[in-house]
C-alpha cells in the first residue's frame, strides 16, 4: 500500500468506476460529501476505502500485510517507525492533543500511522492526499 493506493485503488478513481467494476460492496454515506466504502476480491477485510465528492481520497487498513514500500505497517512501534523512515517522517499529534500518528510525506501524499486503542504502537495505517488524510487526523471531520 503506497500514496497511489492499493491494488487496484488508485487514489483519485471514481467510486463509480470501481462500483461499475464490481469492487465495492458496500457504501456509507457521511457528510460533506465523504462515502466509506467496503470492498470485494483479494482486499475485502483488508483495507477501507473513502471517498470524497466520489473521488478515493484515502485508503486504510487495520491489518497487517499491507505495508508500506518502506516496510512499515500495523502491529510497528513508533519507535520502529523513526527507524525505517529516518528524517522522512515525524511524530504528530492532533490539534485536541488526544492522539499522536506517525506521518510520511511524499508529495502532496501521506502515509499516516495511527495508533492502537488497546495497546502501544500502530493500529492503523491510511494513505493519500495531505489535504484530506493529515487535515482529517488533525482536525478531526469537518461536519
Amino acid at each position: 500500500m503506497s500514496v497511489r493506493g492499493a491494488g487496484p485503488f488508485r487514489i483519485g478513481t471514481s467510486l463509480d468506476r470501481l462500483t461499475a467494476a464490481g469492487l465495492i460492496d458496500w457504501t456509507v454515506a457521511g457528510c460533506g460529501g465523504v462515502v466509506d466504502a467496503g470492498v470485494t476480491g483479494e482486499w475485502a477485510g483488508v483495507v477501507l476505502l473513502t471517498f470524497r465528492h466520489g473521488r478515493l481520497v484515502q485508503v486504510f487498513t487495520a491489518t497487517a500485510p499491507p505495508y508500506s514500500p518502506a516496510g512499515a505497517g500495523v502491529g510497528m512501534s513508533f519507535d520502529r517507525l523513526e527507524a525505517v523512515y529516518g528524517p522522512r517522517g515525524e511524530l504528530i499529534r492532533n490539534d485536541a492533543d488526544t492522539a499522536s500518528a506517525y506521518l510520511v510525506r511524499v508529495g502532496s501524499r501521506v502515509e499516516l500511522f495511527t495508533g492502537h486503542p488497546i495497546r502501544p504502537g500502530v493500529g492503523g495505517f491510511q494513505v493519500g492526499p495531505a489535504a484530506f488524510v493529515e487535515r482529517t487526523f488533525r482536525q478531526g471531520t469537518t461536519c
